[in-house]
């Protein structure tokens, strides 16, 4: 199974053979180039497996490779539950928390069918932003670096030009925002006729007022029989009506008791809104806190945060959706005491 994220350690560890195999046969194990193992604690949430490999499932040689490589040991509960049903070409909707492995729960079925020889989309990913595009994305490359597949990241921070003339040239997978690739399907630039399997991540989302009419119309632009593959954290009254009335006979999964991780604990502080910065220079002073996240409603917010931070002598760093793409995605450097983002 795989920690939330990636580990840091650099790539250059030749190792034996992969969890549950054997040297008969299987030279291509002892070639692979694996990361350090992750020491880090994991909770419960992705250690109560039934003990599953990913060798269990069939996939093909060069995907367990790349899975491999990326980390992976054995399938969490989620990408357990999920990945078999996936294969079997139903519809699958499926209730985890964040952190679990939910993004490779179905990025391994999608890859596992794409055929590089077949010069059209085969799958699309539909996501609510343009950084969780990026970030799933990376998990594709990842996990499928030896299929030889051509996979497109499309968002309203990229240029709609550039990804016209990409278009022209084969996509086997691609990952969007739906307003995206809808105006590319409208323009009869992407051709979602034989696009046979199409993921929601954070489908809550998802099928919000804002994008709802925009995922029904990209679904309707696919082959009758297309495979829909729905992942979030909470399911809301609107992902049940989309579920009746769009989906095929989904199989539900449901691993939540609670949003919250196992092992991990939240506090909150009621508090005014001219008392915020004060009560957070209170907690930076009182509590052992090298690095921390702060996650903002509205881009405006984070900037202001952001002087104010800096202004009580931390290190801040902050990034936002009306940022430049160039200035958005540069690594946070280690000596950083406080990442700002907005989610609005």
């Amino acid at each position: 199974m795989r920690s939330p994220q990636p580990p840091a350690a650099p790539r250059n560890v030749r190792t034996a053979p992969a969890p549950g195999t054997s040297n008969n046969g299987g030279d291509w194990r002892e070639t692979l180039v694996l990361p350090a193992k992750d020491e880090r604690v994991q909770t419960a949430d992705v250690t109560a497996t039934k003990g599953n490999d990913f060798e269990d499932y069939f996939l093909k040689r060069e995907l367990l490779m790349g899975i491999f490589e990326a980390g992976f040991e054995r399938p969490s509960p989620i990408q357990e539950e999920s990945i078999p049903i996936a294969l079997a070409g139903r519809d699958v909707l499926a209730r985890a928390k964040n952190g679990t492995g939910k993004t490779a729960a179905f990025v391994i079925p999608i890859l596992e069918k794409a055929d590089s020889s077949k010069n059209h989309i085969q799958s699309i990913i539909l996501v609510p932003t343009r950084e969780l595009a990026l970030q799933t994305s990376q998990v594709c490359r990842d996990l499928g670096k030896h299929l030889h597949l051509e996979i497109m990241v499309s968002t309203g921070g990229s240029s709609l030009q550039e990804d016209i003339l990409r278009l022209m040239k084969p996509v086997h997978l691609m990952i969007s925002t739906p307003g995206r690739i809808l105006d590319m399907a409208e323009k009869n630039v992407a051709d979602l006729t034989r696009c046979g399997t199409v993921a929601l991540d954070e489908a809550d989302k998802l099928l919000s007022p804002e994008f709802m009419p925009l995922v029904e119309k990209l679904i309707r632009r696919m082959p009758p029989g297309r495979q829909i593959l729905l992942f979030s954290a909470t399911f809301p009254v609107k992902v049940a009506s989309f579920r009746d009335r769009v989906m095929n006979k989904p199989y539900e999964i449901n691993l939540m008791d609670e949003l919250t991780l196992h092992g991990v604990t939240q506090y909150y502080a009621f508090v005014e809104e001219k008392q915020k910065v004060h009560c957070l220079n209170t907690l930076f002073a009182k509590l052992s806190i090298n690095q921390s996240i702060i996650f903002c409603n509205s881009t405006t917010r984070v900037e202001l945060l952001a002087k104010k931070i800096t202004e009580l002598g931390f290190s801040c760093y902050y990034i936002h959706a009306k940022m430049d793409l160039a200035t958005e995605i540069k690594p946070i450097p280690p000596q950083i005491d406080t990442a700002l983002y907005a989610y609005a």
